[in-house]
């Protein structure tokens, strides 16, 4: 789902003077990261919205729509916003970003210039996690990134991957693979929640996407797509084999499943594929 080339994590800032994007560049390469520049707000899509948002969640057209698309397939570790940036409707933008359950994890870091009192503490009441004046930010920079970037528990996850399915699991996964979306979400849930670490975020994922082909049976267009994009921050992290659930190839499935129903739109939802709704690949011990 990630489009990035490597696992370098990486960095999203929305910042436009090209001056301080090498300065920031300078200082965050040594610390492991990688950047992607957004200048202006047609770097994500060339229009504005085109309806408004009628319902609460991630909006799914216009410019935030693209937002939305964007960073649910970067999965960024942080998000950094110049507020001095007119090019980026840097205001809204965050408090639609921290307000989507498919976004709100994502760490939001802000600099602008601290004689502009009302500016900074827009940005905090937008949902940014800190706001620091220009100056701070030049000088604190990998304090400040090394502080809030969120950096996936790679040894963690490696190790809980290496653990067997969980009874609870194997009985959703079942569910799962006859086509029992709903009874496959219940069961994944109670696997989840019986799970205190990282391996229970295999088990969220493949809920997450149950919830997605039972709304498509529902006729649910919007409640779908939701679904497919928040479940990117669970499954994204994941190696491509865990607790011998096939995870490249269920992210794989995904996709299409997501593709095709952008292709198609609400009005065509009944044409959608339903060979697309392939089973869950896994071994168990």
């Amino acid at each position: 789902m990630n489009n990035q080339t490597d696992n370098t994590p990486l960095i999203v800032g929305f910042v436009a003077d090209l001056m301080f994007t090498v300065r920031i560049e300078t200082a965050l390469s040594p610390l492991g990261y990688q950047m992607r520049w957004v200048g202006q707000a047609a770097d994500i899509a060339p229009a504005g919205e085109a309806t408004p948002n009628p319902q609460p969640g991630e909006p799914l057209q216009g410019q935030s729509g693209a937002l939305f698309e964007q960073i649910t397939l970067w999965q960024p570790a942080l998000l950094i916003f110049d507020l001095g940036n007119e090019a980026i409707p840097w205001q809204r933008w965050i408090a639609l970003l921290k307000s989507s359950p498919a976004t709100r994890r994502i760490p939001v870091l802000c600099y602008g210039a601290h004689v502009d009192v009302a500016t900074l503490q827009a940005a905090r009441d937008a949902g940014a996690d800190e706001v620091v004046a220009r100056s701070r930010f030049a000088s604190a920079l990998p304090e400040l990134v090394g502080r809030l970037a969120r950096r996936p528990d790679t040894g963690g996850i490696q190790a809980a991957c290496a653990e067997p399915l969980s009874e609870l699991a194997i009985k959703g996964l079942e569910a799962y693979n006859r086509g029992a979306y709903y009874d496959a979400h219940e069961e994944l849930e109670f696997a989840w929640k019986a799970d205190p670490g990282p391996g229970r975020d295999l088990y969220r994922a493949i809920l997450q996407i149950a919830v997605a082909y039972y709304q498509i049976e529902r006729g649910n267009y919007r409640g779908a797509l939701k679904m497919l994009l928040r479940v990117r921050q669970w499954l994204e992290p994941l190696p491509d084999t865990c607790r011998g659930v096939d995870v490249a190839q269920l992210r794989q499935d995904t996709i299409a499943v997501h593709e095709a129903l952008l292709q198609l739109g609400p009005d065509r939802l009944t044409d959608l594929d339903r060979s697309l709704f392939r089973p869950v690949s896994y071994q168990t011990p």
